[in-house]
C-alpha cells in the first residue's frame, strides 16, 4: 500500500519563519570546472568544494534541517585518473581527522550511504571510526554518500529482501514500499524533501533515485566550491514558495 511520506506533515520553521525540508540532499558538482577556470589543479577544486561543504553544513544545523546528505563519491567515480582518487581519498583523511571532534561537540551524528569497505584499508577504518564516535548525536545527521549508486542500493535491496523471501523470514506479498524504503540506506532517515545539484547540470546521475520520488528538485548554475550558506538559505526559501500536493489537489 502506498503512503503519504511523512514529510507531508507541516513542517519545521526556521528563525525567520520560513519553512524548513527535514532532509536536504545535495549532489556537489562544479569542483573540477572550477579549479579548471582559475589555472589550478583539480584536487584544489575537491579542496574549495570541501570548505564549501562546511559552510554548508553549518548553515544547515542553523536554519534546523534534520539531516542534510552530501554525494561525495559515486560507484561511478573509479572511473576517474588514479591520481585524482588518491587525492580524493588524501583529502577524506585529512577532513574526517579535522572536522570529526568539532561535529562530535556539535551533536552531528555521521551515517554512510554506500559501500566503504571499497576504500583503502586506513580511509575505511577512519569513516567506521568517525561513524561509531558519533553514533548517539540527535541534533542532526550528516550523511555521506561513499561508492554509491542508487541503482546499486535497489539491487542490493532487492537481493535482500529476496534472500529473506526464500528463507522464510517474510512472504512474497510482505515486500511493499515500506519495506523496501526499510531495506535502503537511508532507513530511519527523515524522507527526502528537497534536492540540490549544483554547476548548472540537469540530471539526478544514479543519485537517491527512490528517495527523490516525492521530493522538490532544484538545479542551480553555481559551481559547488562557489556554494555557501547564503545559497543554502536561497535554497531553502525556494522550496518554502513550492505548493507540494503529492498527487493530491
Amino acid at each position: 500500500m502506498t503512503s503519504v511520506p511523512a514529510s507531508a506533515e507541516p513542517r519545521p520553521e526556521g528563525a525567520g519563519g520560513t519553512a524548513v525540508p527535514r532532509h536536504i540532499a545535495i549532489i556537489m558538482d562544479g569542483n573540477g570546472r572550477w579549479a579548471k577556470a582559475r589555472g589550478l589543479p583539480r584536487v584544489a577544486g575537491h579542496r574549495q568544494g570541501a570548505e564549501a561543504a562546511r559552510k554548508v553544513l553549518r548553515a544547515a544545523g542553523e536554519a534546523g534541517v534534520e539531516c542534510l546528505t552530501l554525494y561525495a563519491f559515486s560507484s561511478e567515480n573509479w572511473r576517474r585518473p588514479e591520481a585524482e582518487i588518491n587525492d580524493l581519498m588524501g583529502l577524506l583523511r585529512f577532513y574526517i581527522g579535522a572536522e570529526l571532534n568539532a561535529l562530535h561537540r556539535e551533536g552531528i551524528r555521521l551515517k554512510i550511504l554506500g559501500d566503504h569497505s571499497a576504500f583503502p584499508a586506513d580511509v575505511a577504518k577512519l569513516v567506521d571510526g568517525a561513524v561509531s564516535k558519533t553514533a548517539a548525536n540527535q541534533r542532526m545527521t550528516l550523511a555521506i554518500a561513499l561508492n554509491y549508486g542508487s541503482r546499486g542500493e535497489l539491487a542490493a535491496a532487492a537481493q535482500d529482501l529476496a534472500r529473506r523471501a526464500v528463507a522464510g523470514e517474510i512472504s512474497p506479498h510482505d515486500i511493499d514500499e515500506d519495506l523496501i524504503d526499510r531495506s535502503l540506506y537511508t532507513s530511519g532517515l527523515p524522507p527526502l524533501d528537497l534536492l540540490i545539484r549544483t554547476s548548472g547540470e540537469v540530471r539526478l546521475s544514479n543519485f537517491l533515485l527512490w528517495q527523490a520520488a516525492y521530493a522538490e528538485l532544484l538545479f542551480v548554475d553555481t559551481l559547488w566550491p562557489d556554494f555557501d550558506g547564503d545559497s543554502l538559505r536561497a535554497a531553502i526559501a525556494r522550496f518554502a514558495g513550492r505548493e507540494r500536493r503529492y498527487g493530491g489537489l
